[in-house]
């Protein structure tokens, strides 16, 4: 597996696009498309050498994201690539990892399968440092458009089915 792409929840999609392309110098790839079955608008920002970023802006009858964006939003999940979606997610779940979502057509990924995943209770440790590294930067920039932080300081981790893709 390989990331393919890192998520912020905001409550604006295109006041995000534009806090993006002029502080850290990203552009808009894709254009805003509605996706029905995450009740989400969803676009994705490029700079060269460096990671996507995945936008995502809550829309009707997505309580817990508008909830989310209005305590700030921020940090959502992470993005793996991987060959064989069934394959990958029984290895995770074997490591642990729960899933949130099963695997169902990606509207933003021309209809391969995505599904979520997190982490349980026992394995935040693993991811604690990076939560506290998180937070200073929240802090350290108290203007900042987006709060680095993920739902209940959990990492959700989504899967792509498609190694190339």
């Amino acid at each position: 597996m390989k990331i393919d792409h890192i998520c912020f929840a905001v409550k604006n999609i295109k006041d995000g696009i534009d806090y993006w392309e002029r502080v850290f110098g990203y552009k808009q790839m894709t254009k805003v498309v509605e996706n029905s079955l995450q009740k989400v608008k969803v676009t994705f920002l490029s700079k060269d050498d460096s990671l996507t970023i995945k936008l995502i802006e809550p829309v009707e009858g997505n309580l817990s994201l508008i909830n989310f964006v209005n305590r700030g939003g921020g940090f959502h999940h992470v993005c793996f690539k991987c060959s064989d979606i069934n394959v990958k997610m029984n290895e995770l779940k074997k490591e642990g990892l729960l899933t949130l979502v099963p695997h169902q057509p990606g509207e933003a990924f021309n209809n391969h399968n995505i599904a979520y995943l997190t982490q349980t209770k026992k394995q935040e440790n693993f991811f604690k440092l990076d939560f506290q590294l998180l937070k200073l930067i929240r802090y350290s920039i108290p203007k900042c458009f987006f709060t680095i932080m993920a739902f209940s300081e959990s990492v959700i981790f989504m899967v792509l089915n498609k190694e190339g893709f």
